[in-house]
């Protein structure tokens, strides 16, 4: 039986995180898992961190589409919306990230309340190298460059 594994975020400047989570995201699933990752709507970014994205949701999609370990990738709904994430992609797993608490603490709610048997899985912060962030990707490109771009 092939398991559904669900992962989501923005995937914006991708860095060794993110391919060390979405490698680990598979593997939890198992030899024949499928990896399912939802993107971020930009107007959701922006709402709920209060930035835009470097890269706009087709370009992060485009992206994270062509990382090994993914096997699917959509974008999220516009009116953003964990319920409707669910009854589409019908996970067997859903892996967060080590700073999405507050989504994952939303998906635990709605799938206690309806009932839901889906495994849930908190991944640790992955390092590799300096660099671990999109925030140190932006800090390393000004301390190198100064503001002449």
């Amino acid at each position: 039986m092939v398991k559904k594994v669900l992962a989501t975020g923005v995937f914006d400047l991708i860095h060794p995180g993110h391919i060390l989570f979405l490698e680990k995201a598979k593997k939890i699933g198992g030899k024949n898992s499928k990896l399912i990752v939802v993107i971020a709507r930009d107007s959701n970014v922006l709402k709920f961190k209060g930035v835009k994205p470097i890269f706009n949701e087709k370009i992060r999609k485009k992206i994270v589409s062509s990382l090994k370990p993914v096997d699917v990738t959509i974008l999220g709904f516009k009116k953003f919306s964990i319920e409707k994430i669910i009854k589409k992609i019908k996970p067997d797993i859903i892996v967060f990230g080590y700073d999405q608490i507050k989504i994952m603490k939303e998906f635990e709610k709605i799938c206690k309340e309806k009932n839901w048997n889906i495994k849930i899985v908190k991944l640790k912060k992955f390092r590799s190298g300096q660099i671990n962030s999109s925030s140190q990707i932006v800090k390393k490109i000004i301390k190198l460059r100064g503001h002449k771009f």
